[in-house]
C-alpha cells in the first residue's frame, strides 16, 4: 500500500513538474508572439559618426548598444537616432561650431539608410512610413534632435532640420539655450528666461507649423508649462521617467505628467539607471567605479567621471566615448564573478515607472525609450539585443497585447500623426 502511495506521489510530482514546464513554455511563446506582432519603437539612441563609415558601421555587431544585428536579435523595429549637440556659448561662433556637428550626424544617419545598409534599414518620416517599412522586413530609423542650440537664432533652421528628416526637437539640453531654460537650472537656481525666451516662443509656433514634435525631456518645468500653453499640438518627453519614484530633475513630477495627459502627449519612460532608482544606482556606481578604473588602466585608456566630461577637450571626449562601451562591458563581466556586487537597476525598476505613469495618466500617454549609447541601459535591457525582456516584464505584470502595442509605439505614432495633422490645418489657414 505504501509503495502505491509512493508511486502516486511520484506521478503527481512528475505531472506537476510537467505542468509548470508547459506553463513556462507557454509564457515564453506568449511573449514572443506579442513582441513579434507589435511595432517596437525606442525613441532615443545616441550616435557617434565614427560608426557610420564604409569599414565600421551599424551593419556590424559593434560594441554600441544600438546597431542592426542587435536590433534584429532583440526584435527592436524602430530606432530614433539622435542628432545631439552639447551646450556652448550663446554666440555666432558657438552656433556655427554646433551646426557643423549636427550636420555631420544628419549626414551619418542618411548615409546609413541610403548607402551603407539600404536593404536593411530605411528612414521614416511618418507613421505610415514606419508601418510600411516594418512590413517589408527592414528596420526603421527616425531622427530626433537633442538640443536646438545648433540652429542659432535663425528660425529657418527648423525647416532645414525638418527637410533632413527631424521629427522631434528639444529646445535645450544640459544648459540654458537661446530658446529656453534647461532642467539643469534647478541645481543652482539660475535661470535666463524663467521658461521660454521670445525666440523660444516663436520656435514652438514654427515646430507646430512644420509638424515637428516638441520634446520636453531636457527643458525646465517652467519651459515645459509654457510650451504646453503655446503649442497647438501634443508634445512628447522623448526620454524621461516619473519624478515621484526618482527625484531627478530630468524626470517629470505628477503635475507635469497630468499636464501631458491633458495635452494629449506621451512620456517615453527611459531606461537610465540614475533616473529610475537613485539609491540602487548610487550604491552600484560607487562599487563599479573602481572596477571600471582598473579596466581602463589595464587597457591604457583614460577614464573620467561623468561630472568631468564637460571639462574635457573635444579629442578627449571623442576618445572617452569611443572606449566607453568597451570598458563598461568588460567591467560588467568582471562584476558577474563577484559575490558582493550591489543590486543593479533593472527592467523591474523600469516597468515600475511605466506602471506608475499608466496608473496616473493612463495607458495612452506612456511609451518606452532607452537612451542607448548616451548613458542608458539597465540590467535586462543593456542593449537592443535584450529588447524582448521589456515585453516579458510587461506580460508578467498583466498588460494585454493591445496595451503593450500602445506602450511600445502606438502612442508615439498617434502623437506624430496628430502633430502632423495640426501642421496640415495650419497650412490650410495660410493658403
Amino acid at each position: 500500500m505504501k509503495k502505491l502511495l509512493y508511486l502516486s506521489s511520484f506521478f503527481l510530482l512528475f505531472n506537476c513538474a510537467e505542468t509548470v514546464k508547459k506553463a513556462e513554455i507557454s509564457g515564453i511563446d506568449k511573449v514572443k508572439e506579442i513582441h513579434e506582432k507589435v511595432i517596437t519603437i525606442d525613441t532615443h539612441d545616441d550616435i557617434n559618426v565614427n560608426n557610420f563609415t564604409d569599414s565600421v558601421n551599424y551593419k556590424q555587431r559593434l560594441t554600441t548598444q544600438i546597431n542592426i544585428p542587435k536590433m534584429v536579435e532583440g526584435g527592436l523595429d524602430v530606432s530614433w537616432l539622435i542628432v545631439y549637440t552639447g551646450q556652448d556659448s550663446l554666440n555666432a561662433e558657438g552656433y556655427a561650431k554646433a551646426k557643423a556637428n549636427a550636420m555631420a550626424k544628419f549626414d551619418a544617419i542618411h548615409r546609413l539608410c541610403e548607402e551603407i545598409a539600404p536593404d536593411e534599414i530605411e528612414l521614416a518620416l511618418t507613421s505610415d512610413d514606419v508601418r510600411r517599412i516594418v512590413a517589408s522586413g527592414k528596420k526603421v530609423a527616425m531622427i530626433g534632435v537633442e538640443n536646438a542650440y545648433p540652429i542659432g537664432e535663425d528660425l529657418s533652421g527648423f525647416e532645414e532640420y525638418y527637410n533632413l528628416g527631424a521629427r522631434y526637437i528639444s529646445l535645450s539640453h544640459n544648459g540654458h539655450s537661446q530658446f529656453c531654460d534647461s532642467n539643469t537650472g534647478e541645481e543652482d537656481d539660475i535661470w535666463l528666461y524663467n521658461g521660454l525666451s521670445d525666440l523660444g516662443k516663436e520656435a514652438v509656433k514654427e515646430m507646430n507649423r512644420l509638424g515637428i514634435m516638441i520634446d520636453v525631456s531636457h527643458p525646465s518645468k517652467e519651459s515645459m508649462v509654457q510650451m504646453i500653453n503655446l503649442s497647438k499640438a501634443p508634445i512628447i518627453a522623448s526620454h524621461s521617467s516619473a519624478r515621484a519614484l526618482c527625484g531627478h530633475s530630468r524626470n517629470l513630477d505628477d503635475e507635469q505628467l497630468l499636464m501631458m495627459k491633458e495635452n494629449g502627449g506621451v512620456v517615453q519612460t527611459v531606461a537610465f539607471r540614475s533616473y529610475l532608482n537613485t539609491k540602487k544606482n548610487d550604491k552600484r556606481t560607487a562599487y563599479m567605479k573602481n572596477i571600471y578604473t582598473q579596466v581602463a588602466d589595464s587597457l591604457g585608456i583614460a577614464w573620467y567621471e561623468r561630472s568631468q566630461i564637460k571639462d574635457l577637450t573635444e579629442s578627449q571626449k571623442e576618445e572617452f566615448f569611443n572606449n566607453y562601451r568597451k570598458v563598461m562591458d568588460i567591467g560588467t563581466e568582471i562584476a558577474k564573478t563577484k559575490t558582493d556586487v550591489p543590486e543593479d537597476v533593472s527592467v523591474v525598476d523600469f516597468v515600475d515607472h511605466i506602471d506608475y505613469m499608466v496608473d496616473l495618466i493612463g495607458i495612452d500617454h506612456v511609451g518606452i525609450s532607452s537612451d542607448f549609447d548616451g548613458g542608458g541601459g539597465i540590467e535586462g535591457w543593456s542593449d537592443a539585443s535584450e529588447t524582448m525582456n521589456v515585453t516579458a516584464e510587461l506580460v508578467k505584470r498583466g498588460y494585454t497585447e493591445e496595451e503593450i502595442e500602445k506602450l511600445w509605439g502606438g502612442n508615439l505614432l498617434r502623437v506624430l500623426d496628430e502633430v502632423q495633422a495640426v501642421a496640415d490645418e495650419l497650412s490650410k489657414k495660410t493658403t
